[in-house]
């Protein structure tokens, strides 16, 4: 009995990785059919659009599902209209939440985001109503093995970057959003494409959850929230201490 329910799980577990990885694919070729469709379909010539690319390279998307994502966007009829939403506000224990998706309903994913809001202790707020805690910044990672910390530093510095952080996991160059595709046109020139290159929401204050029930009950909201088919990404001003980081992981 213990080798048959060990074995359910396993596969539960299977089922569960690959319904999220589903969900994620899903959400990449949203953002190649809104990129393709705001730009013209060759990447060297869609910074847009190169950068959705990017990002289903980093998760391995294969390359005819990119390329036929690419096609539907562009070709005769088109494919679904999706509208850019954002949606703010308060997640429980005071927790900052910015919501960004890409939607063809945006009544209905008012109503799903605000819902997930409600259920979980949190209040669904006006635009901007968070977004002043956060900065819109340009992230381009590289792995460590890409090349010295003192050679980033400096391509970093020379291409306009504002930060970069090296560490034995990789190195992490930070710029504004105005200056995002020069520094990545001008570090993949240098060290190859990026690890990953995108637009992210970084908090100026973090709230600290030091309770492991209350770090459950959030990270439920951010879960259903990231669930949702219409949204591209979750940001949020809290962090775990290690103790809580460790519980959570058991």
């Amino acid at each position: 009995m213990a080798g048959h329910s060990q074995f359910k799980n396993i596969m539960h577990r299977k089922g569960a990785q690959d319904a999220k990885r589903a969900r994620q694919f899903a959400k990449i070729i949203r953002e190649i059919t809104v990129s393709a469709r705001s730009g013209l379909p060759d990447p060297a010539s869609n910074p847009r659009l190169r950068a959705a690319i990017a990002s289903a390279r980093e998760v391995n998307m294969p390359k005819d599902t990119i390329e036929r994502a690419v096609k539907k966007a562009t070709g005769a009829g088109g494919s679904d209209d999706y509208t850019e939403v954002r949606y703010e506000g308060y997640g429980p224990y005071g927790v900052a939440v910015i919501v960004e998706g890409l939607t063809d309903n945006k009544n209905r994913t008012a109503s799903d985001v605000r819902a997930a809001f409600s259920k979980y202790g949190g209040s669904l707020g006006e635009t901007n109503s968070v977004s002043f805690m956060f900065t819109r910044m340009g992230v381009i990672a590289y792995s460590a093995e890409a090349t010295s910390e003192e050679d980033m530093l400096e391509a970093a510095i020379e291409s306009g970057a504002e930060n970069v952080e090296s560490s034995e996991e990789g190195h992490e160059v930070t710029c504004e959003v105005e200056q995002f595709f020069t520094v990545r046109d001008a570090l993949e020139t240098r060290f190859g494409e990026a690890r990953s290159a995108r637009l992210e929401w970084r908090p100026g204050t973090v709230v600290t959850i030091d309770d492991v029930e209350k770090a459950r009950s959030l990270l439920k909201l951010i879960d259903v929230l990231d669930d949702n088919d219409d949204v591209q990404s979750v940001y949020a001003n809290f962090d775990f201490p290690d103790m809580i980081a460790e519980q959570l992981s058991e």
